[in-house]
């Protein structure tokens, strides 16, 4: 099979299409056919060498998938080859064939084409795990997302909505359009807006509820001055600079509940758990309420120009490579 490999990290010229072996599932996964993927942050620091997928023969980047079953294991009850399907993966992604153990993957909804469905596993798994598992967000509560014209950002605010809360998001100033129709109710231009400051506005002093971040470094006391006392921050990311300082006085005298969260690093049973919660509870939604939002769609042989676009920081929603 054609497949990206790291052979070392660095910059997009070392996103290199090459042959190598097919894999073979195992008794409990299934051999996917893969017709797209999507880009996500942790693929740039992978190909940077800054997050380390687990050890193997071949370092083949990629977090998610949409495809066809084209082979299983003895063990796998509930999938037939032929099934539409899509899913999250530890790495692989960037390739034409890979393997997956059948409890993390999900039918792709009737309504959903191979590039919708690639838009939602990484995206809409974290978002959601983010605010209602982590976050316990309820209905009128408020939240701040930041990057909210990200994968998980857009994802984000439609599942806040869904759940009947409040959301304000940051984004530059030409992103905050696309934020606001998917039903954003406040939107900051992080660029020329001091978003503790609008936040007060928007709450009357109390601050928001829950802030879902994927950026990190300097916006953490930034966070820490918006949030609500009893209120909850989800670290879900670190796209941004500057060193990270906490006044913990405040973070004891609010009591503030700060959560770090990633995917990669967790077992088979707790990713099996949240790809069945998010399918059980949001999945048919896609047919009625929700929206995938696509930035761009790239073929395989792009993908560097795919990557210098996502680090460019150009995109609204998700950015897709078409495989096959």
């Amino acid at each position: 099979m054609k497949a990206v490999v790291l052979e070392k990290y660095g910059g997009v010229e070392e996103l290199r299409i090459m042959s190598v072996p097919d894999p073979k599932p195992e008794a409990q996964e299934l051999l996917i056919k893969v017709h797209s993927t999507a880009l996500n942050r942790a693929d740039i620091l992978q190909r940077m060498g800054l997050y380390p997928a687990p050890p193997s023969k071949y370092e083949i980047p990629g977090l998610e998938f949409a495809g066809t079953v084209k082979d299983m294991g003895s063990e796998v009850t509930g999938f037939s080859i032929g099934d539409q399907v899509m899913g999250i993966v530890t790495s692989g992604a960037y390739a034409e064939l890979l393997t997956v153990h059948h409890r993390q993957v999900m039918v792709i909804p009737e309504s959903l084409n191979m590039q919708q469905a690639a838009a939602i596993p990484e995206a809409w798994l974290t978002a959601y795990d983010a605010l209602v598992d982590k976050g316990g967000l309820q209905k009128h509560q408020t939240c701040l997302i930041h990057a909210g014209a990200s994968g998980v950002g857009t994802a984000a605010i439609q599942i806040a909505k869904r759940l009947e809360a409040k959301v304000a998001i940051t984004a530059s100033e030409a992103k905050i359009v696309s934020c606001m129709d998917l039903g954003a109710d406040q939107g900051i231009d992080y660029r020329k807006e001091d978003f503790v400051e609008v936040v007060e506005t928007w709450t009357n002093g109390n601050g928001v509820n829950i802030i879902i971040d994927l950026v990190g470094g300097s916006y953490l006391q930034q966070n820490v001055k918006a949030i609500s006392t009893k209120g909850i921050i989800v670290q879900v990311g670190l796209m941004g600079s500057g060193k990270p300082e906490l006044d913990l006085g405040t973070l004891l005298r609010k009591r503030i509940t700060l959560i770090g969260t990633v995917l990669r690093s967790r077992s088979l049973e707790e990713k099996t758990a949240l790809t069945q919660n998010f399918s059980n509870h949001l999945l048919s939604e896609f047919d009625s309420q929700f929206e995938t939002v696509i930035d761009s769609v790239f073929p395989f042989e792009s993908i560097a120009e795919a990557h210098t676009r996502m680090e460019n920081n150009l995109n609204t929603g998700k950015i897709i490579i078409d495989i096959a």
